[in-house]
C-alpha cells in the first residue's frame, strides 16, 4: 500500500518556480559578495582581541551560493523547512538579509559573542533557523525526523500543510555514520515529503575526496528506498554532448577521478586540452575552460529540473548536485580553500567583478529594483508564523495510583503510563513515546496494548489469530507509539523533533523515549544535538547500572549519572520509588511546556524490585514537594538516645537503587552505636545546580539558596554508577566525604555479588561509615 501524502492526497504536487533565471543570477551574485566579505570582515577588519583566529569558509560557502539561491528564491514554498550545510551559514544569513529578516547590523557580528553564530543555530541566531547545524551530521537528517513529526500530527490532530522538509549537505558529510542510520530507517522510507540536496564538490577538510565515490553513494540512497537525481552537467556541456565528438568528452569527464577533475579545474587550457584530447578540437582556449568548469550546480535551469523531478517522485529523494569549491572565487577547487581566506586585494578585485560599491560593501537593491521586489515577493511567500493549537497541556500533579509491596521502578514507569491513559485521557492524547526496538524490555507492552503502534499504513497483527497475546502489535495511524530500528541516534533525533512540534508545526506534545540506560552514550552525539537545538522531551534509561547484574558489563551503565548532570536543560532523576517516580515523570512532563523555564528530563530507572514500604508517606504533599526539590531525608537517626553529631553521627547520601542498601547499613550500624542518617538525592542534578547557583550567586550578587539540607556529620555517597556523580556533596556541605560507585566494567553474575566487588553494597558502606566516624 503507498503511504498517504501529507496533504492525504496521492496525486504528484504541482511545483511552481519563482522567476526568471536573470533575476536569480543577480540575487546570488549579491550573496556570492555578502558571505564572502562576511567572513572577510570577521577575520581581517573587526577587532581580535588575544590575536585568535575567527575563521569561516568562504570557499564552501561560494559552493552553495546558486544551489541556495534556487531554493529560496525559486523552488520554496511557503511553511517549506530546510537545514542548510554548516560551512554555508554566511550564506544563509545573507538570504535572510536580502528577505528582511535579518538586521544590516548582523552582518559584522559573525561568530562574535551575541552575533550570527558560526553554524546556523535555532537557538542563538537573530534571524529564523529551521534546524540547528554542527558536525556529524546530525543537522542534516533533522529534517527526516521533523517530515514524520508532522506526519504523526496531522494523523492525531488533523490540518498539516503540504511542506517539504530540505536538507542541504556537502559530500563530505555523507561519510557520517549517522547519515546512514537515517537513511535506512523503515519509517522515514514512507515519506514522500523530503528532498536532500548534496553539494557535491568532491573536497573535504583536508584533501580532494579519491576517486569516483558518488555512484557507491547513489546506490546506497537508492538501496534504502530514495529515489535519485542528478545535476551533473550544465547546459553548456549538455550541449556540447550533442555535438561532434560530445560522447567521447563526456565519457572522458564521466570516467575522470576527482583528483584529476579538481586538477584541471585550475590547469590551464592547453593543460585541459592535452588531457581531453580530440573532443576538444572545436573549442577555443576562451571557450573551453568555461565549457569544462560548467556543472550543474550552478545553472538554474539544471536545479529547477533536478528538483521538479524529485519533488513529484512519491519517495524520498536526493539531488546529486555537482559543483566547485570556491565557485566564482580565485581560490575555486584549490585542494586547500576549506580554511582560506582571501586577501585584501583578492576581495577588492571581487567587488569589481561583481559590480558592488566597496564605500557600501552591506548594500543590498534599489528599492525600485526587480531584485528587491523579488525579495520582498519571496519574503512574504516563504515565512509565516505557526499558529499554535488551542489545546492546552495541563498535567496533574499525581495520578493517585498506590504502589506496595516489591516493585521496580521500570515496572512502576509502565504503570504509571497505563494509569495517564486512564484517569487523564486529553493529556495523555499528547504523549507520544518511541523506543529502539526495546519497547517490551523497558515496559512499555501495556502502554502500547492500550494506545497502539504508530504507522502510515494500517496494519492488524496477524499473531492475534493465534490466540491471545502479551503484546497487541496493532499499527494505524492514530497509534501513539513509534518504533523505530536499532538507531539510538536515531531515537534521540526523533525525540527532538518531537519536542519542537509546538514550534514547528503548532501542535505541542508529551515525547517519551526509552532505551537500555548503556546505550545514552552512543546516543550521546543526538542527545547534545537535539537538546542544544532546544528540542524538550523525556529520555528514560532502563535498566541501569551493575544491578543489571546478569547481562554483563556491556550492558552495565556506568558514566550515565555523569552525562546527566553534565548536560545543560536536561534534569536528571534517579527514583527509588514507584510513587517518587510517578511524581517525577508528571512534574518533567509538566516543565517541557514551562516557557523560558522549558528543560528536558533524563531519568535512570531498575529492574531490581524495593520494597515500597521504605518510603513514608504519612505527609503526602510536603513529601512529593521534597522529592521534586532533588533530595530528601528518608531516615533521620536525630531523635534516637545516644545520637552525637561530631562522634557517632554520619550521613548516607543514596541514590536510586543504592537506597535499600543505605537504609540497610544505617540499621546494621546502630549495633555499634553508630546513627546513619539516610538522605534519598532523588535528583543528584537539581541539588548539583543549587550549589552551583549559589556559587554563582556570589559572582552576580544575587539571591540563590539550597534546599533545606545540612552536614550532621561526615558524608557518605553511593550510587550505581560512577562515584564522582555524588563526590561533590561533602564539599557542598563543607565535610568531608567517602564517595562510592562503580570504577570498574562489570561482568554477568548477581546483583549482590557486582555490589560486592564494586564496594557499593550494604557492608561495603558500612565499613565506610565506621571510618568516617572512627571506629
Amino acid at each position: 500500500m503507498k503511504p498517504l501524502l501529507s496533504s492525504g492526497s496521492t496525486k504528484p504536487r504541482p511545483v511552481h518556480f519563482s522567476c526568471e533565471t536573470g533575476l536569480l543570477d543577480a540575487i546570488q551574485k549579491r550573496l556570492l559578495w555578502l558571505s564572502t566579505y562576511m567572513v572577510h570582515h570577521a577575520n581581517k577588519l573587526r577587532a581580535a582581541p588575544g590575536g585568535i583566529k575567527v575563521g569561516g569558509h568562504q570557499a564552501s560557502s561560494a559552493s552553495v551560493v546558486t544551489i541556495m539561491t534556487a531554493l529560496f528564491f525559486d523552488f520554496m514554498r511557503r511553511g517549506d523547512r530546510i537545514a542548510v550545510k554548516p560551512h554555508a551559514s554566511p550564506v544563509l544569513h545573507a538570504i535572510h538579509y536580502l528577505l528582511g529578516n535579518l538586521d544590516q547590523r548582523y552582518l559584522t557580528t559573525l561568530r562574535e559573542y551575541h552575533g550570527l553564530q558560526a553554524y546556523p543555530s535555532r537557538t542563538k541566531d537573530p534571524d529564523p533557523v529551521d534546524f540547528s547545524m554542527g558536525s556529524v551530521g546530525l543537522g542534516a537528517v533533522a529534517p527526516n525526523f521533523a517530515a514524520l513529526v508532522e506526519r504523526y500530527a496531522a494523523a492525531h490532530f488533523g490540518g498539516g500543510e503540504q511542506r517539504r522538509f530540505i536538507s542541504l549537505v556537502g559530500d563530505a558529510e555523507l561519510d557520517e555514520g549517522s547519515i546512514w542510520e537515517a537513511a535506512a530507517e523503515p519509517l522515514l522510507a514512507q515519506l514522500d515529503n523530503v528532498l536532500w540536496v548534496v553539494d557535491l564538490n568532491r573536497q573535504s577538510l583536508d584533501r580532494v575526496v579519491p576517486g569516483i565515490r558518488v555512484t557507491q553513494l547513489e546506490e546506497m540512497f537508492r538501496a534504502n528506498g530514495w529515489r535519485i537525481v542528478e545535476a551533473k552537467y550544465g547546459r553548456l556541456l549538455q550541449a556540447a554532448f550533442k555535438r561532434p565528438g560530445g560522447k567521447e568528452l563526456r565519457r572522458a569527464i564521466d570516467e575522470m577521478p576527482n583528483e584529476q577533475y579538481q586538477f584541471l579545474l585550475r590547469a590551464s587550457a592547453r593543460t585541459v586540452r592535452e588531457v581531453l584530447g580530440e573532443p576538444t578540437a572545436g573549442y577555443s582556449d576562451e571557450e573551453l575552460l568555461p565549457l569544462f568548469r560548467d556543472l550543474g550546480g550552478h545553472d538554474f535551469e539544471v536545479l529547477r529540473e533536478a528538483f521538479s523531478a524529485a519533488d513529484q517522485s512519491g519517495e524520498p529523494a536526493v539531488v546529486f548536485a555537482y559543483t566547485i569549491k570556491g565557485w566564482g572565487l580565485p581560490i575555486a577547487g584549490d585542494p586547500l580553500n576549506h580554511s582560506a581566506l582571501l586577501s585584501s586585494e583578492e576581495i577588492a578585485s571581487l567587488a569589481e567583478e561583481l559590480g558592488v560599491d566597496p564605500q557600501e560593501p552591506w548594500g543590498g537593491f534599489a528599492a525600485d529594483s526587480p531584485e528587491a521586489e523579488l525579495c520582498r515577493r519571496r519574503a512574504k511567500e516563504l515565512f509565516a508564523p505557526v499558529a499554535l493549537s488551542p489545546s492546552s497541556i495541563d498535567v496533574p500533579h499525581e495520578l493517585g495510583d498506590h504502589y506496595a509491596g516489591l516493585i521496580s521502578t521500570q515496572r512502576a514507569f509502565g504503570q504509571i503510563l497505563t494509569s495517564l491513559a486512564r484517569r487523564a485521557p486529553d493529556i495523555a492524547a499528547r504523549v507520544v513515546t518511541v523506543s529502539p526496538d526495546v519497547s517490551v524490555s523497558t515496559n512499555l507492552g501495556g502502554w502500547i496494548n492500550k494506545i497502539g503502534v504508530w504507522s502510515d499504513i494500517e496494519e492488524s497483527d496477524p499473531f492475534l489469530n493465534l490466540g491471545p497475546r502479551v503484546i497487541r502489535w496493532q499499527r494505524s495511524r492514530k497509534g501513539q507509539h513509534i518504533e523505530l530500528g536499532i538507531s539510538e541516534t536515531n531515537l534521540l533525533m526523533m525525540l527532538g523533533q518531537l519536542g519542537l512540534a509546538a514550534e514547528m508545526i503548532g501542535e505541542p506534545l508529551l515525547p517519551i523515549g526509552t532505551l537500555y540506560d548503556p546505550f545514552v552514550a552512543r546516543a550521546l552525539d543526538a542527545y547534545i544535538y537535539s537538546v542544544y537545538s532546544g528540542g524538550r522531551f523525556i529520555l528514560v534509561g532502563t535498566p541501569s547500572g551493575v544491578t543489571l547484574a546478569p547481562e554483563g558489563g556491556v550492558h552495565q551503565s556506568v558514566i550515565t549519572p555523569n552525562i546527566g548532570l553534565a548536560l545543560p536543560n536536561v534534569a536528571y532523576y534517579e527514583p527509588c520509588f514507584g510513587l517518587e517516580l510517578e511524581w517525577i515523570l508528571l512534574a518533567a512532563m509538566r516543565r517541557l511546556h514551562a516557557g523560558n523555564e522549558s528543560v528536558s528530563a533524563y531519568i535512570r530507572l531498575s529492574t531490581a524490585p524495593v520494597d515500597q514500604s521504605l518510603l513514608p508517606t504519612d505527609d503526602r504533599e510536603r513529601l512529593r514537594r521534597d522529592v521534586l526539590s532533588g533530595a530528601y531525608t528518608l531516615l533521620d537517626r536525630s531523635h534516637e538516645a545516644g545520637y552525637s553529631p561530631g562522634r557517632n553521627v554520619v550521613d548516607i547520601w543514596a541514590t536510586g537503587i543504592m537506597v535499600p542498601q543505605a537504609v540497610r547499613a544505617s540499621n546494621e550500624l546502630l549495633q555499634d552505636s553508630i546513627h546513619a542518617n539516610v538522605v534519598n538525592c532523588v535528583s543528584p542534578d537539581l541539588i548539583y545546580r543549587a550549589w552551583q547557583g549559589t556559587v554563582h550567586s556570589t559572582i552576580d550578587h544575587t539571591d540563590a539558596s539550597l534546599p533545606p539540607l545540612t552536614a550532621r556529620g561526615p558524608v557518605i555517597t553511593v550510587i550505581d554508577g560512577h562515584p564522582s556523580a555524588l563526590a561533590w556533596v561533602g564539599s557542598m556541605l563543607g565535610v568531608r566525604s567517602w564517595p562510592l560507585g562503580v570504577t570498574r566494567f562489570g561482568e554477568s553474575g548477581t546483583p549482590d555479588e557486582l555490589y560486592a566487588a564494586c564496594q557499593i553494597d550494604w557492608q561495603s558502606i558500612a565499613s565506610a561509615c565506621r571510618a568516617a566516624v572512627g571506629n
